[in-house]
């Protein structure tokens, strides 16, 4: 197969980003508060109807991840010591100023901390709901791996949605996530809908995947056959885009009309919800998504 790389980005996937007053308003608040916003830090091109639709991502715990994805931007490393005790508080402050109706609250991961993170996840969750009872928080974790408990942390706070992304097929783990497994990560969604099934809870489970990284196809679809006997909820799907030159390549642009098709086999296997495009991302329509979805915004 001929690299993706090599052939120009097809029209379906150039974007125009906008910097307009109000982005630059968002994007200084949200320096003030000392917060990272996937939406930023990614460049997605959904940031506008995002937050036009009153939904923002935020990316707790620091900056700097223990592991070395070989599609991931973040910066991998030793991250400081600890977590900032503040951050849980200035998330709530960016929600209520940004009058969100959806927060989704991510993280790198930290290998490092005993809990990794899952603490500092739930007080998020705790102070977005006591700061702003009518926002939903959606959470998207790492995979805690060796954490025993640490899924049972945050589904104590009670998150309206918990996602964790497979993020690609098994055969590609090895190079596209090293240091996690496919296995633990079907896993840990399993988990998650065992624990809502067991409580009588009304939460969703939500995960994403990556496409144009050297998959093919059936291998997609095997996927979503795995997570739906998991009893995932929602998947999304969107196009590999490749940071920077020492990223893994981009293997192949994957059609408009095929993301249509893997949407309809998703649905066929009973998915709730299915976002699959070239533009989506993990949060795409996230506010969609949780148990007791909002009313469009007003144009």
């Amino acid at each position: 197969m001929t690299e993706a790389r090599r052939e120009p980005r097809p029209e379906w996937l150039r974007i125009t980003i906008r910097t307009d007053p109000s982005f630059n308003q968002l994007r200084s608040m949200v320096s003030e508060l000392r917060l990272n916003t996937v939406c930023q830090e990614a460049r997605c091109p959904n940031i506008y109807e995002c937050w036009n639709a009153g939904t923002a991502t935020f990316m707790i715990l620091g900056d700097t991840c223990t592991r070395s994805c070989g599609f991931c931007n973040v910066n991998s490393g030793k991250p400081k010591p600890g977590v900032d005790r503040d951050e849980p508080a200035h998330v709530a402050e960016a929600v209520a100023r940004l009058s969100l109706r959806h927060a989704v609250i991510t993280s790198v991961d930290r290998d490092d901390l005993e809990d990794g993170g899952a603490r500092h996840f739930a007080e998020v969750v705790a102070a977005i709901r006591a700061r702003v009872k009518s926002c939903a928080v959606e959470v998207l974790t790492p995979d805690f791996k060796k954490k025993p408990g640490a899924l049972d942390v945050v589904l104590d706070a009670q998150p309206a949605v918990f996602a964790h992304n497979v993020e690609t097929v098994p055969r590609l783990y090895k190079a596209a996530r090293p240091g996690s497994s496919y296995e633990g990560s079907v896993g840990l969604l399993a988990e998650a809908v065992s624990r809502r099934d067991r409580d009588g809870s009304p939460l969703r489970v939500k995960t994403s995947i990556i496409a144009g990284l050297g998959e093919e196809d059936a291998e997609i679809v095997d996927v979503m056959r795995d997570l739906r006997g998991a009893g995932v909820d929602v998947v999304t799907l969107g196009q590999y885009l490749q940071p920077t030159p020492r990223h893994l390549p981009v293997a192949r642009w994957v059609h408009p009309e095929t993301f249509a098709a893997l949407r309809d086999e998703g649905l066929s296997l009973g998915f709730l919800h299915v976002e699959s495009g070239p533009l989506v991302r993990s949060s795409y329509h996230a506010e969609r998504h949780r148990p007791d979805p909002p009313a469009p915004p007003t144009p």
